[in-house]
């Protein structure tokens, strides 16, 4: 799934999209219908713990065109729809704050808003207007993983409400003529009211991993990972805490994926450039390019989800960063980020096993996006923290030029000072040698009792290596002392 920030209604009447031989308004209209009947009699149901069985409880109604006792009139073909687990759907909708007054409001009463599919899928996909929900057909297969992943998936949202993994919040099928046309209700990732100056599908794949020609020349096309690492060479950067927020909620989900055997996910990446102004193109929901005022889904924005230290929502969410993660480039360009992980309902089943082994037999097994899950999540979590978002480093303190420059100076003066000490030196010991020369005579008679008075005279610390070391004082002044100055001295 993939959310694009320009939309439109498929053009005219005459060129009205169609899934499954059903037109976009048909579609649209039997949408509104059939969740306004569900969840309203929804609502007369008490409150219960979750049971296991409610995960897989399906509810069906018969909405024929000229209406019933139950069901109100309308102008579509006569058509049955189902809701699946509606209890199960119901506490998650409760556990992102949800009630079902603003569900119906966002869903029913106000019309849906048509999106252009940037991806390959062949889905249709429908916003609602207050940017908060996202409406995507889904194949049988993909719906019936979906019903099996309920009740690990509530698991984990009782564990981890903050999340980058979709939320999940009805799963509804459209039965008209012999046609059946599945729908997933999710959130938004990409809000309309920002404008995304860029927008990435990122697998950590190379292997056709780069947007075609077609792509490009949308209006706000999705590029692949091969566009990124050429557009965003240094990556995105955020503050220490941030990135670790981010990768630490990565990583938790990525654990989740894999232990539901799933793979083929991708990131999905807005952003939106700070430095840019380009007046009224912010957005379309809000004229100011601010997301409307009243929020009603909770962990709903980007910096929500990631947030794992409790902070108040009030602290991140700002009208500042519009519910985005601060980033910045290598160039200080300021950025907000937008991301959440999409098509989350792929397992990798026999059929996915068979096509990663061709793909290998032909390319590097590595590089190819069909994976075993396990690879699948290390080679995601390696891409996103070394090449996609990196962390700032702070300012450590280095040496001026004037400090690095003077060190040498001042190794070179003491070179100096010592050269002279030790010509002193030399030049003294050269007449204590001619003294010593001239008293050898006089001192042949008394060898006995200069040794015993020199003993006396020269104790132990008087002749300790200390002693022959040369002392330098602040001031400049000099003094040098040898053994045998002092040995002349005693006697």
């Amino acid at each position: 799934m993939s959310t694009a920030t320009e939309n439109g209604t498929g053009g005219n009447r005459s060129s009205e999209k169609t899934y499954k031989k059903t037109t976009s308004s048909a579609l649209k209209g039997a949408i509104q219908l059939g969740i306004g009947y569900t969840v309203g009699n929804l609502t007369s149901k008490p409150d219960r713990d979750v049971l296991m069985q409610d995960f897989y409880v399906v509810e069906s109604v018969f909405l024929p065109s000229e209406g019933s006792n139950l069901t109100p009139a309308h102008h579509y073909p006569d058509f049955r729809f189902k809701t699946y687990a509606p209890l199960a759907f119901r506490y998650f909708r409760d556990l992102f704050g949800i009630k079902p007054d603003d569900y119906l409001y966002s869903l029913v009463n106000e019309p849906l808003i048509e999106l252009v599919n940037p991806g390959a899928s062949g889905s249709l996909f429908y916003l609602t207007s207050d940017d908060e929900f996202i409406i995507k057909t889904v194949q049988h297969k993909e719906a019936k993983f979906l019903q099996r992943l309920l009740p690990g998936y509530y698991m984990n949202l009782n564990q981890n409400p903050r999340t980058l993994l979709p939320k999940f919040y009805g799963l509804y099928c459209i039965q008209s003529g012999g046609i059946n046309i599945r729908l997933v209700v999710m959130n938004n990732v990409l809000p309309r009211s920002v404008k995304m100056h860029y927008k990435y599908d990122l697998k950590g794949s190379t292997y056709k991993r780069r947007a075609s020609r077609k792509e490009r020349e949308k209006a706000c096309p999705t590029y692949k990972d091969l566009d990124f690492q050429d557009m965003h060479e240094e990556g995105l950067y955020f503050d220490a805490e941030t990135y670790n927020n981010l990768m630490k909620t990565l990583q938790r989900d990525c654990r989740v994926l894999e232990s539901f055997k799933i793979m083929d996910y991708s990131l999905l990446l807005g952003v939106h450039v700070l430095d840019h102004r380009e007046g009224g193109e912010q957005g379309q929901a809000g004229g100011d390019g601010r997301r409307p005022v009243a929020q009603r889904v909770l962990y709903s924005t980007a910096m929500e989800s990631i947030q794992g230290d409790g902070k108040a929502a009030e602290a991140l969410t700002t009208d500042d960063t519009m519910g985005g993660i601060p980033a910045r480039t290598h160039k200080d360009e300021k950025l907000l980020i937008y991301l959440g992980i999409i098509d989350i309902l792929q397992s990798y089943r026999f059929i996915k096993k068979l096509e990663h082994s061709w793909k290998a037999l032909v390319y590097d097994g590595d590089s190819v996006s069909v994976h075993r899950p396990g690879f699948y999540a290390s080679r995601f979590l390696k891409f996103m923290s070394t090449r996609v978002f990196r962390k700032t480093q702070p300012i450590r303190f280095s040496p001026s030029k004037r400090t690095r420059t003077s060190i040498p100076a001042l190794k070179s003066c003491s070179q100096e000072i010592l050269s002279s000490q030790a010509d002193e030196r030399n030049e003294e010991d050269r007449r204590d040698r001619l003294v010593g020369a001239r008293s050898l005579a006089s001192l042949d008679g008394q060898g006995t009792q200069n040794k015993s008075l020199t003993d006396q005279h020269l104790p132990a610390p008087a002749v300790s290596p200390a002693v022959m070391q040369q002392t330098i004082n602040p001031f400049g002044l000099k003094s040098v002392f040898s053994l045998k100055g002092v040995a002349r001295m005693s006697v």
